[in-house]
């Protein structure tokens, strides 16, 4: 997921991704423990996007609350 598609997001979906990507970030980790994830890079990847849509969401919170 890129910045800029997250920029095109208002912030009820943003918070909406951000719920997904930590459940699946949830599932991810409990497969690990288990020795069912594959790709282990796959929880990198979901760390990173959520770093962004928190990013992101912070950009447009303090941008509405300048207003």
């Amino acid at each position: 997921m890129k910045a800029n598609e997250l920029r095109s997001k208002s912030v009820d979906e943003l918070k909406a991704e951000l719920e997904g990507k930590l459940r699946e970030q949830f599932n991810l980790r409990f497969q690990h423990k288990v020795g069912q994830l594959n790709s282990t890079d796959d929880v990198r990847k979901v760390r990173r996007d959520i770093a962004r849509i928190n990013t992101v969401l912070s950009e447009k919170l303090r941008a509405q609350s300048a207003q």
